[in-house]
């Protein structure tokens, strides 16, 4: 028997306030919907399709590996999974169904569901919860003998269903051919004038099909995100979950209700996280490595050793031993070798800092390959745009940039040369040269006396 699962995602979440489609907004740097399948793919499902409507050509940008089914009309949840029968024709086995706004869902849970839908020959089976607050979920009506006989929405409820606490967390198993012949028997005639998928339960436990439940372990699993106060809630709860797992693999974070990192990041042993970092994309970082506070890395890959101070890093390589920081800003297609360093309110875009070089502080260096053991002085610069092209700056192994030097590109400072202070370089320096650009300097005797002598006769 196999094993399909539907993912909705075709809602438009007017709760949420939002152009963007529900499914897409956010957790721990993901759309939640990536959490959603992350849980499904631990399941090998034979098909994954994902229900879509509202602003589906971006749901499906979005996604990956998976199959898609259009619902043109928002008619309600039965309806949604009517779209797919076809799909389905030659399927034989299970169908699970739930929300791609439940990021919280474990796959472990998913997986006891199906086991108890299994076990039990169920014609369908359903994930509860018991709320202390079970307000807007529907009620699982259940029979004196503990049976499931329907689920009562919200809109729906009379005051006796709306005190019970076990509810409905829109996650099913089915077998599939009872599945869709109940949902031919059920119909619109309710407040919102919508197919439920919630009725297909009551159908199939009239018809004498055995009903089970699965009560989920933590009921914040089954949280649905409708509004922004959710997502900031099942953020939350997810960064948690990231933060714990890498603490109980080695990581010590100092802080970790002010660490903000993504479940796609990799972090060594005995790599230290400060406060307010946030660490997000594919990044990898290696072992004993200290990160913060108040840093940014995204797609970055990070070796063994290095020291990230209060500083933004994008789409960079940052080899061992790497110094970067206080508040320096490393641009995507940047690598950083082994020993380097990149100092304080220094910016480096698309380039090369070779092993051992260092640019201390104060310094912008763009589109420029330096080579090792090279020292650049505070407040230079590579003049690597003229307003219309941008020009690669070379530095040679051992150079010394003295400090205030403007390298206006392109241009070559060779192996073990040196720049003066202050100079622009406009022309390659030949290997173990000192380039010297500066005009002569002038002295202009009592020039500054005269002047607040001046000043303080227009004044009177």
């Amino acid at each position: 028997m196999g094993l399909a699962v539907l993912v909705l995602a075709a809602g438009e979440g007017t709760r949420m306030k939002s152009s963007r489609p529900k499914v897409l907004h956010t957790i721990c740097g993901e759309p939640m919907i990536h959490f959603v399948l992350k849980s499904v793919r631990s399941l090998n499902p034979e098909r994954t399709i994902v229900i879509v409507g509202h602003r589906a050509d971006e749901v499906k940008a979005a996604l990956e590996g998976v199959d898609f089914a259009l619902q043109e009309e928002q008619l309600g949840t039965g309806h949604a999974v009517s779209t797919v029968e076809d799909m389905l024709a030659d399927f034989v086995g299970t169908v699970i169904v739930l929300s791609g706004d439940t990021p919280l869902l474990s796959a472990e849970t998913l997986q006891r569901m199906l086991d108890i839908h299994t076990s039990n020959e169920a014609a369908a089976t359903l994930l509860t919860a018991r709320m202390n607050n079970p307000t807007g979920y529907g009620r699982i009506i259940r029979s004196s003998t503990g049976a499931v006989q329907a689920i009562v929405e919200q809109k729906e409820a009379t005051d006796e269903q709306k005190a019970i606490a076990e509810v409905n967390s829109g996650t099913y198993c089915f077998d599939k051919e009872k599945l869709f012949e109940a949902l031919k028997g059920i119909d619109s005639n309710n407040q919102q004038g919508e197919f439920y998928l919630t009725d297909a339960i009551k159908v199939l436990s009239d018809g004498g099909g055995t009903i089970m439940a699965c009560l989920a372990d933590e009921p914040e699993e089954t949280m649905g995100v409708n509004t922004r106060v959710q997502l900031a809630e099942a953020d939350r709860i997810m960064r948690g979950r990231i933060n714990e797992k890498l603490m109980l693999a080695g990581v010590t974070l100092i802080d970790p209700t002010t660490t903000f990192i993504a479940d796609s990041v990799t972090i060594g042993r005995d790599t230290v996280i400060y406060p307010m970092t946030f660490i997000s994309g594919d990044t990898k970082i290696g072992e004993n490595c200290i990160i913060g506070p108040a840093s940014r890395l995204v797609d970055c890959l990070v070796g063994n050793a290095v020291v990230i101070e209060s500083s933004v890093v994008k789409e960079s390589v940052i080899e061992d031993s790497a110094e970067l920081g206080p508040f320096c800003h490393v641009r995507p297609g940047t690598l950083v070798k082994t020993g380097a360093k990149v100092g304080g309110f220094v910016e480096v875009k698309k380039s090369e800092i070779g092993r051992g070089s260092k640019v201390p502080h104060l310094s912008y260096i763009g589109d420029t390959h330096i080579g090792d053991y090279v020292n650049i002085g505070a407040g230079s610069i590579t003049c690597n745009y003229d307003g219309a092209n941008k020009y690669q700056t070379v530095i040679e192994d051992g150079a010394f940039v003295g400090s205030d030097t403007m390298l206006v590109a392109p241009v070559r400072i060779g192996k073990g040369a040196f720049t003066a202070a202050g100079s622009v370089i406009t022309k390659d320096v030949p290997a173990d040269s000192l380039a010297v650009e500066r005009s002569d300097q002038t002295i202009i005797n009592d020039w500054a006396k005269k002047r607040r002598q001046r000043k303080d006769i227009s004044e009177s």
